[in-house]
């Protein structure tokens, strides 16, 4: 069963992306001449445990902090697009030949799908879309196919219509990613071109690292290091709660010795990750050096993050915020949204589905 993780649709919608630590919503509109308008956006925090590795494992608690935002958001946008975890997809490209009609590529995807998925055609989710004509034989082409557990796509619906909304759209959360990103890499010199960059997403308990090369994925890998390290350290160190150490992170009113004896030591061993990341993908790959990095997620917001990043591995890192070139509307506090704007990456990709071409 097809279930749109790549035909856009029709109705305006907004992003709604639950992560392992928080909803977030993000209503982007045009503002004429092609341009962009963050229109307005609400961050919820998740209780604990409510979202582990990306599955939901309390549907109610999710749904509550889905409504909360929902109200604060104050839309009457009712469509949203949703992403399910990158780690829970299965993406391959498969060639087929050129010229194929729908019925004919259905029949091809699923009989190609499958070889490569390790369930029932009947338990998943299955998408398809066509890439361009294959590089080797121009009588061929391109295609990239992704699968999800159907569970994975049922439990996101079930907490949207929990809350009156409609998904839309169910995309990947590295493809939304990818998509938000791509703003940001237009803004780099050349635009990008014939660079080498490094998106290190920083979430609660895991670290992402994916290097495009012109718009393509030439090496990711994942990494037990995150946010939730600092929230270790907190509780650690102060003798606070899991919940009171979170809570302090997010508003501050941390002892005085936090910045030099917690902080600067966590900023150390995250750039320590990023280096390791980086020497992995030298080694396992043709390339040898990366041109720029991009943080992005939760706990890329921590000031000076950026600099000791540069430092520790020499290359130029900046913390991604694909609404640089966007107007804002009056709602919208900007300096909050630029402290925000690295956990609103893949929110920002979701809300960018509603400009898709129908």
């Amino acid at each position: 069963m097809a279930f749109d993780f790549f035909t856009p649709k029709a109705p305006p919608l907004f992003g709604l992306d639950i992560s392992s630590s928080s909803v977030k919503m993000l209503e982007i509109v045009e503002a004429g001449k092609g341009g962009y308008r963050v229109d307005r956006y609400a961050i919820e925090p998740l209780p604990r445990d409510a979202v582990v590795d990306g599955s939901v494992n309390n549907l109610e608690a999710v749904a509550d902090s889905v409504n909360r935002a929902y109200k604060r958001l104050g839309t009457r946008t009712k469509h949203v697009a949703m992403a399910v975890p990158t780690g829970a997809v299965i993406t391959k490209k498969i060639i087929v030949p050129a010229g194929l009609r729908d019925d004919e590529m259905q029949v091809q995807v699923e009989a190609e799908a499958n070889q490569y998925i390790p369930f029932a055609l009947d338990e998943v989710n299955l998408d398809f879309q066509t890439v361009g004509p294959s590089p080797a034989n121009p009588d061929e082409e391109e295609v990239l196919i992704a699968a999800t557990r159907k569970e994975k796509v049922e439990d996101r619906v079930a907490v949207a219509e929990s809350a009156g909304l409609k998904a839309a759209v169910m995309d990947v959360e590295s493809f939304a990613q990818q998509s938000a990103l791509e703003i940001v890499i237009g803004q780099l010199p050349s635009g990008g071109r014939d660079m080498n960059i490094a998106i290190v997403d920083i979430g609660q308990s895991l670290m992402n690292v994916t290097v495009l090369r012109n718009d393509q994925s030439v090496y990711t890998r994942e990494q037990s290091f995150g946010g939730g390290q600092l929230t270790q350290d907190i509780v650690n160190r102060y003798g606070m709660s899991p919940e009171e150490a979170e809570n302090a992170k997010r508003s501050g009113g941390l002892p005085d010795d936090f910045d030099s004896e917690v902080l600067r030591p966590f900023m150390e061993n995250l750039s320590m990750e990023i280096q390791r990341a980086l020497q992995f993908f030298f080694t396992s790959t043709q390339y040898n050096t990366v041109d720029q990095i991009l943080l992005a997620g939760g706990s890329a917001v921590i000031p000076g993050l950026d600099e000791v990043v540069n430092n520790h591995t020499q290359v130029p890192a900046i913390v991604a915020n694909p609404f640089v070139a966007m107007q804002t509307s009056p709602r919208v506090q900007l300096k909050r949204l630029i402290a925000d704007a690295p956990s609103l990456i893949v929110a920002c990709g979701l809300a960018m589905r509603r400009f898709d071409p129908v």
